[in-house]
């Protein structure tokens, strides 16, 4: 285990480490009373009178919030940042939102130091108990709860084991287990992707339990690429279901957890309403658009959004100058500090960044083949991003080959890439499949204008600036020379210094707030209440 000194003995040895009666701390010592009578005075109150008691104001709606990551504590993507932000914004609305997720090795000691021990028990799974133990933390005003088991989390990585699937299935039933330790009944439980996508499946198995019997779960589809596929003969001894279940997570010959999700779940989302849409498609849907056809009456798309406070040009301290709508000087401080990070220089030409990983998903074979027209009519290039080695090499070929016009950096730099949102001219993602993306909407925020394919969130957060009121350059078909079309356009308005900046004014007064995203989640709450 990993916070309290007292409760960090190795999981393998906790049998034999448990104390046969753990007192309870966590329960106030009873007080004892004097011998001594004492006299007090009492006041009569006439019935005519009342007697004004506070009463504490209920909360709009309860969620458990079921995810396999969360920033700060543990980010590999998108989800962490939607896990990290959503509950925040939403708790803020009144509503009482509290957030599960394990207790990865990769946790700092600041938050462990933080942390309240509040249980340890045993989660039957197939045909073993496995240990785990129950950690609480509060902070901006959200409740978080860590699973821990150091057989399964104590790991250098989120994922990419060889039994990411028996971890998470054991998250997943620790998830219900844990609500039995705690004094929080949620209305919902929200999960999350692949990884927490038995949590409605094994839910099921508890409905006789009267705090159990009227929860509703909504299931939030991040990336429909990555299902959560096993072999169906591990659907006993791994996952613990009978043969029963089969039939709802066949797919292929495989089970298919996403799919058991689908199924069961009360409400399915995505992140964004075109992605909602496409997943209806073959193209989109990597084979789950005939389940997801038939389901598409409990189906809806909500756009994410990004922390205004992280992400805000006016008080950023990880940008060489701030900046805001009434002064834009500092934007250009930003810019000639960016080039000469990556070595380039700065004689005026627009720039162009790229934040990504290295795959086809992200539409870097697009930009592997027209990227030397781009760099001879006159723009430059930086990408910071790590991914497939064949377009890593690529990428350093053309840095070698144009040193006063392309730059890269095969690295994971966080710090680098909000210094690129504020001093480049154009942010690039021409992604095949993009099911929200928050790039697009960090660059918006720092005045850096997107030039983006049409698909997913791209299609819903940016509208082409050619109607006089978009904030970027937009192209529909997964074309090369479609989206060196949009570059050029995007050079041409850049040398339209007017133009320019009234794009850049529209796109940095953009609202991708938290706030709006959680208004439309407290509204599908407040229907999922209602639906039995």
């Amino acid at each position: 285990m990993s916070t309290k000194k007292e409760h960090l003995a190795d999981n393998s040895e906790l049998m034999k480490d448990i104390p046969a009666n753990k007192p309870d701390t966590d329960k106030p010592k009873a007080v004892k009373k004097s011998g001594r009578k004492k006299t007090e005075s009492k006041t009569v109150v006439s019935s005519a009178e009342e007697i004004s008691v506070p009463v504490a104001q209920q909360p709009k709606v309860s969620v458990l919030f079921c995810a396999s990551e969360v920033a700060p504590f543990a980010a590999s993507g998108g989800l962490a940042d939607v896990a990290g932000s959503l509950p925040i914004a939403l708790n803020e609305k009144g509503c009482d939102v509290r957030v599960i997720l394990p207790l990865y090795e990769k946790v700092n000691q600041q938050w462990r130091d933080r942390m309240q021990f509040l249980s340890y028990f045993f989660v039957p799974l197939g045909w073993r108990n496995l240990y785990c133990g129950l950690f609480k933390l509060e902070d901006r005003g959200v409740t978080y709860y860590f699973i821990d088991n150091e057989y399964y989390f104590k790991r250098s990585a989120l994922y990419g084991h060889y039994d990411d699937g028996e971890r998470f299935a054991f998250f997943s039933k620790a998830i219900l287990e844990s609500l039995d330790k705690i004094d929080f009944c949620p209305q919902i439980i929200h999960c999350n992707d692949w990884q927490t996508a038995l949590v409605p499946i094994y839910l099921r198995e508890y409905r006789n339990r009267e705090k159990f019997s009227k929860i509703k779960t909504l299931f939030t589809i991040h990336n429909i690429q990555f299902q959560g596929m096993y072999d169906g003969y591990i659907l006993g001894d791994l996952f613990g279901l009978p043969n029963e279940d089969l039939p709802l997570m066949h797919w292929g010959d495989c089970i298919n957890l996403m799919k058991g999700a689908i199924e069961v779940a009360d409400k399915v989302n995505t992140v964004s309403p075109t992605y909602a849409h496409e997943i209806l498609d073959p193209w989109y849907s990597f084979g789950l658009d005939p389940l997801l056809v038939q389901k598409q009456y409990k189906l809806s798309g909500i756009l994410n959004g990004i922390d205004y406070v992280t992400y805000n040009p006016e008080t950023d301290p990880n940008i060489p100058a701030n900046f805001s709508t009434h002064d834009l000087s500092g934007k250009e401080v930003c810019k000639k500090e960016l080039l000469k990070e990556f070595n380039l220089p700065d004689d005026g030409r627009p720039l162009i960044a790229m934040i990504c990983r290295l795959t086809q998903q992200k539409g870097v074979d697009l930009v592997e083949r027209v990227l030397d027209y781009v760099l001879v009519h006159g723009m430059q290039f930086i990408l910071l991003g790590t991914g497939d080695k064949i377009y890593e090499d690529k990428f350093r070929e053309f840095a070698w080959r144009n040193p006063e016009s392309c730059s890269v950096k095969i690295d994971f730099l966080p710090a680098l890439s909000k210094r690129m949102y504020a001093g480049a001219d154009l942010f690039l993602m021409p992604s095949k499949t993009e099911p929200c993306g928050l790039a697009q909407m960090m660059a918006l925020r720092y005045g850096t204008l997107p030039i983006v394919r049409k698909t997913g969130g791209l299609a819903d957060s940016v509208h082409d600036c050619g109607d006089g009121e978009g904030v970027g350059f937009t192209f529909q078909n997964y074309d090369a020379y479609d989206m060196l079309d949009a570059c050029m356009r995007a050079k041409d308005l850049y040398y339209d210094k007017e133009q320019w900046k009234q794009v850049q004014l529209r796109a940095m007064n953009c609202d991708f707030s938290w706030n709006t995203a959680a208004d439309s989640y407290l509204s599908l709450y407040e229907e999922m209440k209602t639906l039995w």
